[in-house]
């Protein structure tokens, strides 16, 4: 089992930068592909992006490509988005899911589905 803490949001203006943290407890983190999605009001459940368990593979959604960046600490046990450029658009709450193990490059990880631990959420707002 892995629990998952996600933090760092809040509200902050358009074309302003900010970076969300999701500190993990449990098993060996280290273990575990990550990701962040996020989820606006009426809207469906979005991916953001997804690291593997070393942090040298990554992935992210056309909407956030060369604004957002995640990585990963495992020494702290912590994944984080930074995230900048910020639009109106991006605002959501932010969740930060794990995968379990073993890491594959045939998962698909933008799917939601193929996490199986998921933090509470944190909110981010971006004001036009």
């Amino acid at each position: 089992q892995v629990q998952l803490v996600e933090s760092g949001g809040g509200l902050v203006q358009a074309g302003g930068s900010m970076r969300l943290s999701c500190a993990a407890s449990g098993r060996t983190f280290s273990n575990y592909a990550t990701g962040w999605f996020r989820q606006a009001p009426g809207k469906e459940r979005e991916f953001v992006a997804a690291t593997s368990w070393s942090g040298i593979l990554t992935y992210y959604g056309d909407s956030v490509k060369g604004r957002f960046t995640i990585s990963r600490d495992n020494a702290k046990n912590t994944v984080y988005l930074q995230m900048s450029s910020l639009k109106p658009e991006d605002t959501a709450v932010y969740y930060c899911p794990a995968a379990d193990p073993p890491y594959s490059s045939a998962i698909d990880y933008s799917q939601s589905g193929q996490y199986h631990y998921w933090g509470q959420g944190t909110q981010v707002t971006v004001s036009s």
